[in-house]
């Protein structure tokens, strides 16, 4: 069943690559066919409803599945091996519904002419895409994503959690990741109401997700996580 184990998690981790490389497309309107902001653009209620919708269920798939108590249940069906592969890929399958079924909403909030200024965003947008993507790095990507777990399981070895650490970015923010896509979200020289829904909708899941999962890690590491809250401040790097 190593084997097993081995090839479905290696595919989680291929859909995950590919939901999130369409993903930095889909949020730039670049590369890939249908952007955040492609036409056509259906009626104003209807897109509201269906964005809202595709929003919700992904934002209520990856709180719920993250969490602790739903994990002890959900392993009493799954294999501990195979869960975090299949959180990936539930959560690929969430963002890849919601790129694929994204209702553009036309109008502008803003667009930036000056090319200098426009160049500067563009930037900030792919900043914002590899502060994201390397901060799983910094701790352990292939952990992160469910590939650790299942290489152990073809080993024959127990799982390890991971220590507590404080390298790099997280030396000086507790949140690098969901500070990245922040910036990748409102880094835009032309931000469409769509798009704009997608920013605000996302920035609050963002903080929610943030509470959510202080509160696991607080009680997971107790007194060293509460000293390192004083120590890092939560997305922005100051004092």
């Amino acid at each position: 069943m190593g084997i097993v184990a081995f090839l479905y998690g290696a595919v989680s981790y291929l859909a995950f690559l590919v939901s999130f490389t369409y993903a930095i497309g889909f949020v730039g309107n670049v590369v890939v066919p249908k952007g955040i902001d492609t036409p056509p653009h259906g009626s104003l209620p209807e897109a509201l409803l269906v964005d809202i919708l595709l929003l919700g269920l992904f934002a209520v798939q990856h709180s719920v599945m993250a969490r602790k108590g739903f994990k002890q249940w959900w392993t009493r069906f799954v294999p501990e091996s195979i869960e975090r592969s299949t959180f990936v890929l539930a959560s690929s399958l969430a963002l890849g519904l919601l790129l694929w079924k994204w209702q553009p909403i036309d109008g502008w909030l803003w667009t930036v002419q000056a090319p200098a200024a426009r160049l500067a965003l563009q930037g900030l947008f792919w900043l914002g895409w590899m502060i994201a993507l390397s901060s799983t790095f910094m701790i352990n990507h292939f952990d992160l994503f469910g590939l650790r777990q299942v290489y152990l399981r073809l080993k024959g070895e127990p799982y390890r959690p991971l220590p507590f650490v404080k390298v790099a970015l997280y030396r000086f923010i507790r949140h690098p990741l969901m500070l990245g896509l922040l910036i990748a979200f409102w880094a835009t020289p032309d931000m469409s109401y769509g798009h704009l829904l997608f920013a605000l909708a996302t920035a609050g899941y963002i903080f929610i997700g943030i509470w959510l999962e202080e509160r696991d890690l607080r009680r997971m590491h107790g007194e060293d996580y509460e000293r390192y809250r004083r120590e890092a401040s939560m997305l922005i790097p100051l004092p």
